[in-house]
């Protein structure tokens, strides 16, 4: 049986189905991933994207940190790819609990999906510091310098930068999908950024599958690993 036709007699047979998914799940849509050869952590800056993207260095170089955001993180006119789609279809048919993604682009929900747990959060919303009136990813592409709100304040893109904790309340709703779940599908991850990586322990349901380009540290627990692209593998279900 080759690996494609398990996968769908695992998707077949599972009602209660979760998705964890990084990076991997968004390149095909335009938006390159953190730690391959060709994505932003081997691309010359003049600090390294850990680094701007961290809590310390968007308090201590604000206008650097946008500089590198407006031009990384906002990808005008990406769209949801095969997977994005695939997976919001499983969940209008009532197979498929959550998504819970490590990406902050939005593009689950754009594709359909009403259940995401976003941990990492999304570059869609954008709040002032001082009034916590929201801002939409235009209006950050579009400002110049630091952004600031109507009343003064600094506008903060809602997202989890190195140094800052998971939202708590999504935390936890991504657990509660994880333990409920009778089959994980873990998709285009590494899983090498924690806290996030080590909710996968919560499952205790009855089929694993890993699909990823790249070797991860699940590879050995998988009932099903498929070493290529996430898109290609959903598309085919």
């Amino acid at each position: 049986m080759d690996k494609v036709t398990k996968l769908k007699e695992l998707v077949e047979k599972s009602e209660r189905i979760v998705f964890f998914g990084g990076a991997g799940v968004s390149t095909q849509s335009g938006i390159p991933d953190f730690r391959s050869t060709d994505g932003l952590y081997h691309q010359q800056w003049k600090y390294p994207p850990e680094t701007i993207l961290s809590h310390s260095f968007y308090v201590r170089n604000t206008e650097e940190f946008y500089r590198f955001y407006r031009e990384k993180m906002l990808i005008p006119g990406a769209r949801p790819n095969a997977a994005h789609e695939k997976l919001a279809k499983l969940e209008a048919k009532g197979k498929l609990l959550a998504v819970v993604t490590q990406n902050i682009d939005g593009l689950h929900q754009a594709a359909g999906s009403k259940r995401v747990f976003e941990l990492h959060g999304s570059v869609l919303r954008n709040y002032c510091t001082r009034c916590g009136k929201f801002y939409d990813a235009e209006f950050i592409r579009k400002s110049e310098g630091v952004p600031h709100c109507i009343c003064g304040g600094v506008i903060k893109p809602d997202v989890v930068l190195y140094e800052e904790g998971l939202d708590d309340r999504v935390v936890q709703g991504a657990i509660r999908a994880i333990s409920q779940a009778d089959l994980l599908i873990i998709g285009g991850t590494s899983l090498a950024v924690y806290p996030a990586a080590g909710l996968i322990d919560y499952f205790t349901g009855s089929a694993l599958v890993v699909i990823n380009k790249a070797p991860t540290p699940r590879d050995s627990q998988a009932d099903l690993l498929i070493q290529g692209s996430i898109g290609q593998a959903l598309s085919e279900l």
